[in-house]
């Protein structure tokens, strides 16, 4: 070899991701400066947005930080924004990046708890219509008055959980997120196919795309659901009350139709839902459930106890907003590390080792938000709906929305609306009724519409880069295809409830 060093770097370049997404992602970073000459800055920020999406679309091949961030890089040098307006949508996006940080760390130390509660759960709710239904339940209730990302937490822990457990039990081997090659345990108690596995990860895909829908359909709902609904109400001049007000007669009739739309797919077994639990699966969890109640000591008690005081600590905390949801995150790691001992720094580290990662993802995001903000991509599709006749705006306000919602941060989008929106009324050009209409149509077409796509909600995303996605084979394109019919129902829906009132 005559340049070992050369084909050393070449090697190293994006790790083990295939040869031709290293060439893709070559290609984008050569071809952009070129696009720029060429076509202009409008032109090279829509390429930024595509080719980031394209990064995050194989997820499963390479983790988006390191594509992403190059691009990211890129779109800096050549001008496109700069690191001041960066910081400034970081520092915008701060509660965000503090509820990873520290909240995600909380809900590992309660996952002994997590895991016992939904066993118990699973284990009792043998119906999967009914088990998918208290998922989607339990998500829109949790994230009505919690935080998406809080839930979607909740959820990642609580399936990766089952997932270890019959990789434990089916394997004898130390949980690692590899797939097993051998699914038959020590004792030969029970054999595992194939085709358990491959049914068990259906199951579980289902169950946690369901409750991602649920956060979507409850975070909708209220002023403290989402982070956009509290900007949105803060222009607006709603309190909580008149929030849940305004935006029922749009999320009350999606929230059913989202409801139904559950049992429908459960029944069909379309989309990739409909799977069951196989009675292989069942058994180990049954067993494992046995053996862990059996050999648990005075000391997992207590921990389990003292978990369960965290949990109503934490609901009570976010409930009531005593604090930002990433001190809350916080205090739970210091009461639970502190009340359980857990004093070792490299105990206490393992914690953040899933969402650190992710928040870095979030700010290399922030930056091609950044591009968009800079270039004034979405401007044109701003000026085009204010100029529509007064009874189309609200609906296609809701479409606009919703669109730019699926490729873009859905936060980033309601702020540029609303404000624009809250700058006509200030001027006089629309009145405080229009202006209401609007803000319902802002604001639910950033929610629902956006769950097309993991773009549109950075639950989405979280949930498509976290340790679970490939453990159950959940890529880019299967959650978008799983959120398919959630998307149109909830779309549809949305758009003619805002069609008929306003």
């Amino acid at each position: 070899m005559r340049y070992p060093l050369a084909r050393a770097l070449a090697d190293n370049f994006l790790g083990h991701a295939p040869g031709w997404y290293k060439a893709a992602i070559v290609a984008f970073l050569a071809l952009n400066p070129l696009l720029l000459l060429f076509a202009g800055p409008i032109a090279t920020g829509w390429a930024f947005l595509a080719e980031f999406i394209f990064t995050l679309a194989m997820a499963l091949k390479c983790y988006p930080l390191q594509p992403g961030g190059l691009l990211a890089l890129e779109s800096v040098l050549l001008g496109l924004t700069t690191p001041e307006t960066v910081y400034q949508e970081s520092v915008a996006n701060f509660e965000v990046i503090l509820l990873l940080m520290f909240m995600v760390a909380g809900i590992y130390f309660m996952r002994e708890l997590l895991l016992f509660t939904f066993t118990r759960l699973l284990m009792a709710i043998e119906s999967k219509r009914l088990l998918s239904l208290t998922f989607v339940l339990v998500g829109a209730a949790l994230s009505a008055f919690l935080d998406a990302l809080t839930v979607t937490a909740v959820l990642i822990a609580v399936c990766t959980g089952f997932y270890s457990v019959y990789h434990k039990v089916a394997s004898g081997k130390k949980i690692h997120a590899a797939e097993p090659h051998d699914h038959t345990r020590d004792d030969g108690v029970h054999e595992f196919h194939r085709e358990d596995l491959d049914q068990f990860r259906a199951f579980l895909r289902s169950l946690v795309m369901h409750g991602a829908v649920g956060t979507a359909l409850g975070g909708v709902m209220t002023l403290v659901g989402e982070p956009q609904n509290l900007l949105i109400a803060e222009k607006a001049g709603w309190n909580f009350a008149e929030f849940f007000r305004e935006m029922a007669h749009v999320t009350v009739p999606v929230f059913a139709c989202g409801v139904l739309t559950t049992l429908l797919l459960e029944t069909t077994g379309r989309f990739g839902y409909g799977a069951q639990l196989p009675s292989a699966v069942r058994a180990v969890l049954l067993d494992y459930g046995a053996m862990e109640s059996a050999r648990r000591t005075d000391r997992d008690r207590a921990a389990l106890l003292v978990q369960g005081l965290g949990a109503v600590v934490l609901v009570l905390g976010l409930a009531f907003h005593v604090a930002a949801v990433g001190l809350v995150g916080l205090l739970i790691i210091v009461l639970l590390t502190a009340l359980n001992g857990i004093t070792e720094e490299h105990r206490i580290g393992r914690a953040f080792e899933e969402a650190l990662p992710f928040t870095a993802l979030l700010v290399v995001f922030f930056t091609i938000v950044s591009v968009i903000h800079d270039q004034h991509l979405f401007t044109p599709v701003i000026d085009a709906v204010l100029a529509m006749e007064r009874h189309l705006q609200p609906v296609m306000f809701f479409l606009a929305n919703g669109v730019l919602s699926t490729i873009s941060d859905n936060v980033f989008v309601a702020t540029v609306y609303i404000s624009e929106v809250r700058s006509a009324l200030d001027a006089g050009l629309i009145d405080r009724q229009h202006f209401d209409h609007l803000a319902v149509a802002i604001n639910t077409g950033t929610n629902l519409p956006s769950v097309a796509t993991p773009n549109g909600q950075a639950a989405f995303l979280f949930l498509l880069t976290s340790a679970l996605a490939p453990l159950i084979r959940l890529s880019y394109g299967r959650m978008v295809w799983m959120a398919l019919p959630y998307t149109l129902v909830l779309s549809g829906v949305g758009a003619l409830a805002i069609w008929f009132w306003s």
